[in-house]
This record gives C-alpha cells, structure tokens and sequence, in this order.
C-alpha cells in the first residue's frame, strides 16, 4: 500500500473508531458550515499542492478585476462588522482565524486588510516565533491553548501550533531541545492526532477555526523580497534567515501538504489561497470569514417584558433630569 492510501486509510479508521455519530451523520461536530470555495482543502486526505493554484484565473486578473477585488473587499469588511456586533452580542461563540505561509505571502498585510473595520476590542492578534523557556516547559499545544479567544470574541494566530509540525518538520533538530520525554518515529502522526483532537475539542465548545495557507509562488516570493532589499522604506522587512528557508522550499512544500491533508476537518477547514496577487487573496479570505459567520446562529440577545418596562421607567427618569 503507498504511504498516501495508507495515511488515508489510518484516517478513516480513525475517524470510524472515535465519530460514529459523525458517520451516522446523526450529530455535527460543529454549529458553522464550512464556506464552499475552490480553495477548500478536500477532507478525504487527497490534497496535493503540486496542484494548487498561487495565482486567480485570467479573468480574476487585470485593472479591472483589481478595482473589483476592492469593492468586494470593502462590502466583505463592512459585513464582518455588523457581524462581528452580534458575535460579541451572542456571547455563545468564538471565532479563530489560523494563517500560515511562507515568508512575504502577506499574511501581515491580509491579518490588516480583513479585520480593519471590526472593533478592536473585540479582537486579539498573536504571533508565534520560536517558542519561550517556559513555552517548551510545556506540551506543543500550551502556548496556543493561552491565546484562545474568549467567547463573544475574535482570535487570530499569525502562524500557530501548526508550527511544530512544518519548520521542527523541515528541522528535527529543534527536537533535542524541546526536552520531550520520547522522540519516537511516529511522533509526526502523534502531533496530527493531537492536533485533530484539541481542534474538534474547540469546535464542539463553540469556537469556529477556519485555517488558510496563502500560497505565494517561489518566483513571486523572490520578486517580493527582492523588492525589500532593494526599497529602503521595505529593507526593515528582510531577514537573511528568509533566504535559509526558501532554501528548503520544497521541503516546506512538502510539510505543508501533509499538514493540511491530516488535518483539514469540517470543524476546522483548511483553505489554500492563491496569493501571487494580494487584492484577489484578501477578498477571498474575507468572503470565507464572512459566509462561515453568516451561517452561525448569532443574534441580538431578545429583550423580556418586563425588562423592556424597566427600560420605559429609566427613559422617563432620564427626560426628568
């Protein structure tokens, strides 16, 4: 059996052992619907980046199409506010938006784009590097697990726990000084499984997690960082370890395919983006962040009668002073 018919089928069994409501289809793990899109990643294990578009369509491309994509945007952005209102109104839910790419993908600047027009204080960014002393005194899943937003509220991981499964993937070394208590040749498939379990435990508590790779090309990536050496407004931007991982490209490539093929779920899709052409990548993204929330059961909390006779007595008061 080849390596990828075998982890399909691991899968599967694993799936039919620990869900057999899910297979019944007589219980959802989730309350949302994952947004239909050309750029869902498939949950049957079959994903292949090889096959992955980084750039739209020709018609998704051009003048025209780029004047598009930023009004679409704007009524994406607009949408998300009132949205985001009744998320915080609704108090039952929590949304978790992952992004992973490689370096000058514009997760940054997609993160910025997507969210500008929510409330801020009802919204969290966090950004995982190398993890902390105290980090790696933990399990893998422990720094995330503390950046989780709380009910009502709207969470953001710029790169994430997927970390220790893509750049420790490329660099096992990173292993040895992670003081774990085993380092076994199944320790791969063991962080899948922990991953696809901690996830469907946020889903079944209410939190939405929707994951998305933005799949920058290895040409348009050696465009972009050329642009950050050579513009002084952008050399701040350029980190010489950016080269050391473009180095290992294919490697990443190939990390991030196994990633994405465990552990894309209904509770928690992947989406891989093309983003050789930002504007088209940001609208995109926000339309999936808008129909997932759209198809939550989010409204203004109902006001009683009698809460609403309270209301009519302090009105009066208030036109007495």
């Amino acid at each position: 059996m080849s390596k990828k018919k075998r982890a399909k089928s691991e899968r599967g069994s694993e799936k039919s052992a620990a869900d057999p409501a899910d297979q019944g289809k007589k219980e959802r793990a989730t309350v949302f619907t994952a947004p239909k899109s050309p750029w869902l990643v498939p949950f049957d294990g079959s994903f292949s980046i090889g096959k992955a578009r980084s750039e739209p369509k020709k018609e998704h491309r051009g003048k025209a199409a780029e004047e598009a994509n930023e009004a679409l945007l704007r009524e994406h952005v607009s949408s998300l506010y009132e949205l985001q209102q009744k998320l915080y109104a609704d108090d039952r839910f929590s949304l978790l938006l992952v992004f992973q790419a490689m370096d000058a993908a514009g997760k940054d600047g997609t993160i910025r784009a997507v969210m500008t027009g929510v409330n801020p204080a009802g919204c969290q960014v966090s950004a995982f590097k190398a993890p902390s002393h105290e980090e790696l005194d933990h399990d893998f899943l422990w720094r995330v697990n503390r950046r989780l937003p709380e009910r009502g509220r709207i969470g953001i991981f710029n790169r994430s726990h997927y970390e220790e499964v893509l750049v420790v993937r490329v660099h096992p070394e990173y292993l040895q000084g992670q003081r774990l208590a085993r380092i076994g040749k199944s320790i791969w498939k063991e962080r899948f499984e922990s991953i696809r379990a901690w996830e469907k435990h946020l889903a079944v508590n209410g939190t939405v997690m929707l994951k998305f790779f933005l799949n920058v090309s290895r040409e348009e990536q050696q465009k972009r960082l050329l642009e950050r050496i050579d513009d002084p407004t952008k050399n701040w931007k350029f980190e010489a370890g950016d080269l050391d991982t473009r180095d290992r490209w294919d490697d990443y490539m190939s990390a991030y395919e196994e990633a994405m093929r465990e552990t894309s779920a209904p509770w928690a899709p992947w989406y891989c983006v093309p983003a050789d052409d930002k504007d088209y990548m940001r609208q995109q993204v926000a339309e999936i962040v808008r129909r997932a929330m759209e198809s939550l059961p989010i409204r203004f909390p109902e006001v009683s009668e009698e809460k609403r006779a309270e209301l009519a007595t302090h009105r009066e008061r208030l036109l007495a002073t």
